[in-house]
């Protein structure tokens, strides 16, 4: 049997007729490739060069070896291609789906450095809430979720994303937007735009109140964050909101203020866990978990 090594050396020297032009075509050394040659017609029991003038003229054995080498090429040039294809997402499609919170900002961030990797790529992106995130993956509508919570469900695995925090937000021009951070015991004296106490976030909101025994009146609930900022930021009140809708200044007419309460949460990615995630969803979740990683939590 022959190595791919020596299949190499063979078609160099069928290539170029010569030990020193094969050796340049493979870089490598004159004698290595001498050394090559006999071991490979002492293994095969075959001559297939004839030496005349310091030209290496291939036997008729060494002309039908050479047609199958070729062919052994041609496969190895169509395994590059197909990986190069895998490399640059050629004809690929990768559905994804994720919470509007996560959405917002850090999705898109994601999608640009993935994009980078795998230029050919097409996405299909799903704005989801929670309860739709099990028929999503169970009935194949995408292969991943980023979510804000996780939930029981045999079918489906949720693999942790990253750490975040809530924080106060407050029109820019509100008596409060000097400030940098605030109490709940603050929040309550100002009208409050919130999200449902039954969502994820809008629990742990209720909680910064309830364990001081606070009564808060939120005289505005809104289902998505996009939704709260552009409340506060038309002045109708203050809001607590997770640090990621508002990353990176991505909504005007708002500052944020750190919240003296512990408001820690965890995000996860939701997977069906009868399969295998694709070269694109490891990326993508990999640089999602970087963007996400790379918010400044208002302790750090």
């Amino acid at each position: 049997m022959l190595t791919l090594r020596q299949i190499e050396v063979l078609r160099a020297l069928m290539i170029t007729g010569t030990v020193a032009g094969a050796a340049k075509l493979l870089n490598v050394s004159a004698p290595g490739i001498s050394r090559s040659m006999k071991h490979i017609e002492g293994t095969l029991k075959l001559k297939l060069f004839e030496r005349r003038h310091g030209r290496y003229t291939p036997t008729p054995e060494a002309n039908e070896l050479f047609e199958q080498i070729n062919g052994v090429y041609k496969k190895v040039d169509d395994l590059h291609f197909t990986l190069a294809r895998f490399h640059r997402g050629t004809a690929i499609e990768l559905r994804l789906g994720s919470v509007p919170s996560i959405c917002h900002v850090m999705v898109p961030r994601a999608i640009e450095k993935l994009k980078r990797l795998h230029p050919d790529l097409k996405l299909e992106i799903t704005i989801l809430k929670i309860e739709e995130v099990i028929d999503y993956l169970l009935l194949g509508k995408g292969e991943i979720a980023a979510m804000s919570y996780r939930l029981d469900h045999p079918g489906i695995d949720f693999v942790p994303l990253a750490n975040g925090e809530l924080c106060c937000i407050v029109p820019e021009h509100h008596a409060l937007a000097s400030r940098t951070s605030i109490s709940a015991r603050e929040m309550v004296d100002y009208p409050l735009i919130g999200i449902d106490p039954n969502d994820p976030y809008g629990r742990i909101m209720a909680e910064i109140f309830q364990r001081q025994g606070l009564t808060y009146d939120m005289e505005i609930k809104a289902r998505f964050g996009t939704t709260v900022c552009s409340l506060v930021a038309a002045g109708l009140g203050i809001a607590i909101i997770d640090q990621f809708t508002v990353a990176h200044q991505s909504m005007r007419g708002i500052k944020i203020l750190a919240i003296d309460e512990p408001t820690q949460f965890q995000t996860y990615v939701a997977v069906k866990n009868d399969r295998a995630p694709s070269l694109y969803a490891d990326n993508f979740v990999r640089l999602l978990r970087e963007e996400m990683a790379a918010v400044i939590p208002k302790h750090g």
